[in-house]
């Protein structure tokens, strides 16, 4: 087991450093069209959660740029409606909103889906991007481990709680899910709240990363008819608060090589534009491609077979029915 966690790590460390950074992107981009970023979504309805910074700022930024009437979920009112007053200033886009919600309550992302369904709008898009990196172990008022109700709950309670106002949009909507590279370090596991051994953040951020991924796969087979497609991806290593705050030794070591947050939410945006067709309901992107969900030799891809009980668990703890 320590020799298979070492080739993990050794090969994100390098695929990583070849493809996650400022300069990986700019490689990559020259790939890139510059018209399937120029599409209009006028009128389209999209929520984005986490956006009063980084990665979620500059994605409901670029889809208030491109006409589209933007929720933003935050958890802290303040930071949220400075984050609103600059979007709607930089794009000119009066129709973004701001709702204030804890990712890590279910009970609050209850009725925040109670308070949306209640417009009886389609949802165009869903950006599932609120994450939280805590190095230490806290648990949240429900009881949860905080990365965990986070990065897994909150993003399984969103989905399922807001399909029906996906639905409404079939079969243009969208649920886009904001994962990490550092998914390649970890296979499914059901210890979801990293109770067995000593608790590790980096470790268990990871975990909850392959966990989105795996779930991903399974929203797409489970509701393939419903006309809503489901897409993971990894924004690469981008210069963002929520990094700095958590891994300050590699924002450190990384300095200057990092992406923007607009570099990072690229592909976010991206797959929130391009026309249905032309993506694959179940896919992990990078780059505005397709890319592989597991690591040579890493020995994670046999683990998402786990992904049926860990839903079940999700679906308990959550007290969501199907």
């Amino acid at each position: 087991m320590f020799l298979l966690k070492a080739w993990r790590s050794s090969a994100f460390g390098i695929y990583g450093y070849l493809n996650f950074t400022k300069a990986g992107f700019i490689e990559h981009s020259k790939k890139f069209k510059a018209e399937e970023t120029e599409i209009r979504i006028d009128g389209k309805n999209c929520i984005v959660t986490g956006a009063n910074s980084g990665i979620g700022y500059a994605t409901a930024e670029g889809l208030a740029s491109r006409g589209a009437t933007v929720y933003m979920v935050c958890r802290n009112k303040e930071r949220g409606e400075a984050a609103l007053s600059k979007i709607k200033s930089s794009t000119g886009n009066q129709n973004v909103h701001l709702e204030v919600c804890d990712l890590s309550s279910v009970g609050d992302i209850k009725f925040f889906a109670s308070r949306f369904s209640l417009k009886d709008e389609p949802l165009h898009v869903l950006v599932n991007n609120a994450g939280v990196l805590e190095q230490n172990r806290v648990t949240t008022s429900e009881g949860y481990e905080l990365n965990f109700a986070v990065n897994v709950l909150g993003t399984y309670a969103m989905t399922e709680l807001l399909l029906p106002s996906l639905e409404k949009a079939a079969p243009d909507a969208r649920v886009i899910t904001v994962s990490s590279g550092g998914m390649y370090t970890a296979p499914l596991t059901k210890d979801l709240q990293f109770s067995d051994g000593n608790f590790n953040g980096v470790e268990q951020y990871a975990r909850n990363k392959r966990i989105q991924v795996a779930l991903t796969e399974k929203w797409a087979e489970v509701y393939k008819n419903r006309g809503v497609g489901f897409y993971s991806m990894h924004p690469g290593w981008a210069e963002t608060p929520g990094v700095n705050r958590s891994l300050p030794d590699f924002s450190k070591s990384f300095s200057g090589k990092l992406r923007t947050s607009e570099e990072g939410a690229d592909t976010v945006t991206w797959l929130a534009l391009q026309p249905k067709e032309k993506l694959v309901s179940g896919a992990f992107y990078f780059d505005r491609a397709e890319a592989p969900k597991h690591l040579m030799f890493a020995a994670t891809g046999g683990s998402h077979g786990l992904i049926d009980s860990i839903v079940e668990n999700l679906r308990s703890l959550s007290a969501i029915s199907s």
